[in-house]
């Protein structure tokens, strides 16, 4: 595990050599992924790494861990309060004669999108590349929200799939809290990743390592995979 946290350094230090950048910049959830990725970030950059913690109506426990991982890597961040610039837009945005079903969704993706739109400010302001969160296991069935937390510079963790990061993160000294809670988007009270993609993670990592799943589950995650390559791919351009 070290000898991969030390490539996944040495590989940040490249990106941001070749992007002409001076530092890093994550989102800070205080979920598992953003947390082994902002301590890989402090070691590649011990002074040029931000962590930006955005609640938006999120749970105060997130924070907390958020908090918490920033104080035991001594990660310098910066909190921004999202709760009324999503309220605002929300009142700006038009509501009636829109399908009802949708709303939902189309509400809580404002979410990640806000939080782009800060990050990018911010690395904007400080000369940084944003640092992305999403695993292989999300990125493969397009569990991410297209230009919010998919809208990113480069994605450390990309690689790897759920349960590898876990023990990445046993391995890093992130707090067990933090490592075993249910991973969330945070998108709404009581959502969860694995309630809302309707699999497993466990499901999913042994798909994509060896393919040993069941028929139902395989034909659930090759829909899911197919119906989200538009987020994995850029803008379609006709052939001219």
């Amino acid at each position: 595990m070290e000898e991969l946290a030390n490539k996944i350094v040495v590989w940040i230090r490249e990106q941001v050599a070749e992007a002409k950048r001076q530092g890093v910049l994550i989102g800070l959830s205080g979920g598992l992924d953003s947390s082994v990725v902002s301590v890989l970030c402090k070691r590649a950059f011990p002074d040029n790494t931000l962590a930006v913690i955005m609640p938006c109506y999120s749970s105060k426990s997130d924070i907390e861990h958020a908090l918490a991982v920033a104080r035991e890597f001594h990660i310098s961040t910066k909190t921004v309060n999202l709760d009324s610039p999503f309220d605002s837009l929300l009142e700006a945005l038009p509501g009636e004669g829109y399908n009802a079903e949708t709303r939902k969704l189309a509400e809580a993706n404002l979410k990640p999108r806000l939080r782009m739109i800060t990050l990018y400010y911010l690395a904007n302001r400080l000369g940084y590349l944003v640092v992305g969160t999403g695993n292989r296991s999300e990125i493969s069935v397009g569990y991410f929200t297209k230009y919010g937390d998919g809208g990113v510079d480069i994605l450390p963790l990309g690689n790897l799939v759920k349960s590898q990061v876990r023990e990445l993160a046993i391995h890093l000294g992130i707090p067990k809290e933090i490592i075993w809670k249910p991973p969330s988007a945070g998108l709404w009270v009581g959502q969860t990743d694995e309630g809302e993609m309707g699999i497993t993670y466990e499901e999913l990592d042994r798909y994509l390592i060896d393919g040993e799943v069941s028929e139902e589950i395989k034909k659930k995650i090759d829909a899911m995979m197919a119906g989200s390559a538009h987020k994995r791919a850029t803008p379609p351009i006709p052939p001219l």
